[in-house]
């Protein structure tokens, strides 16, 4: 008979097996699974520790069987053959594709550039260098040598030789042309002359505003460059008159002063300098000053050498107008203040000139 109160389930002995270090968990009655456990696992910690390590050996594995079918066409991507011809493509400049739109977004190396940095660092910057040095000792010996062109007494008589139109012209350009040539020569120079006087930091920001005003007075002189041709034009056409006036060099060869009329052949001459280098100037400018109507890397480069070496020449031509209107020839600054000459400096310099205006009353 049952005994009250014990269990209806008949009473199960709980053996424990041992087989090779595995010690078998007593069975469960509700499901009869038998759980394994070892034994040295249980006493010794460690080898937890070695079985992550078998077990992410493993999966290492797996991921190299995977992936390896992909090596040999990794290996051909990146061949030496495939990648010497890719660097030699980018090298020569030739245009890929990309996904950015303007004029050769797809060329990474543009090799111009390298043949314009050395014409500018080797030959544009110290020609000019030298060349503005040389017009400096040039006219410091002519004045040295020669001195001012005295004018004989003053006759108390004046004659209108500018127009208030003419000075107006003349001393925009003057001004602009100054302040062109005064910051043209710190983008050109201020690295090697500038930095060590001011110092980087002031150097920087003179050079932020040197480079603005270089860039917005550009076109304005371009456009006063244009007015001044037309309007002085008629003046400035070359005649036999002219061709005495070089051979005696304006009256410093030989007795007496060269018969000149309203421009003498020195004054032509700089005009056309003036005029026909200015366009280049002016031209090569613009290119620059507005890059984004689809110039080429190329184009600016060759613009930039265009208008550094036109200009430098441009300026040294200036330095020997300006010593002929201040230092040079004495009463010349004033008719271009005034507007008036004395009539005595006008017989002097331009005697052509004088004898057609008392013709003409």
């Amino acid at each position: 008979m049952p005994v009250p109160g014990a269990s209806p389930w008949p009473t199960v002995a709980k053996p424990r097996v041992k087989s090779q270090g595995l010690t078998a968990l007593p069975l469960t009655p509700i499901t009869g699974m038998m759980l394994m456990k070892s034994s040295t696992q249980a006493e010794n910690p460690g080898i937890k520790r070695r079985l992550r390590g078998v077990n992410l050996a493993l999966v290492c594995c797996a991921l190299v069987l995977l992936l390896a079918p992909l090596v040999p066409y990794t290996l051909a991507a990146v061949s030496p053959d495939s990648a010497t011809a890719f660097w030699d493509h980018v090298r020569h400049g030739t245009i890929g594709a990309t996904q950015i739109k303007g004029t050769e977004s797809g060329q990474l190396i543009n090799e111009s550039g390298t043949w314009w940095l050395e014409w500018r660092n080797q030959w544009v910057s110290p020609g000019g260098a030298w060349a503005l040095s040389l017009s400096l000792v040039t006219l410091t010996l002519v004045y040295l040598l020669i001195g001012t062109n005295r004018m004989p007494e003053r006759s108390g008589k004046t004659i209108e030789r500018w127009s208030r139109m003419d000075r107006t012209i003349h001393w925009f350009m003057a001004i602009t042309f100054l302040l062109l040539g005064v910051t043209g020569l710190s983008i050109l120079y201020g690295k090697s002359v500038l930095i060590p006087m001011m110092g980087k930091d002031a150097f920087a920001s003179f050079l932020y505003l040197a480079k603005n005003v270089h860039n917005y007075l550009g076109p304005l002189f371009s456009l006063a460059l244009v007015v001044m041709a037309i309007k002085w034009l008629k003046h400035n056409f070359f005649t036999l008159v002219d061709m005495k006036w070089f051979a005696t060099l304006g009256g410093m060869i030989g007795k007496g002063h060269a018969p000149a009329d309203f421009t003498n052949g020195g004054e032509k001459a700089w005009f056309w300098v003036l005029v026909l280098l200015g366009l280049v100037v002016s031209g090569s400018g613009l290119v620059l000053d507005f890059p984004n109507y689809g110039q080429i890397r190329e184009t600016m480069q060759n613009a930039n050498l265009i208008h550094a070496i036109s200009a430098v020449v441009l300026f040294c031509g200036s330095l020997f107008h300006i010593y002929m209107g201040t230092l040079g020839v004495e009463g010349a600054l004033e008719g271009m203040v005034s507007g008036e000459v004395d009539e005595a400096w006008a017989e002097q310099h331009h005697s052509l000139w004088v004898e057609r205006v008392k013709q003409n009353g």
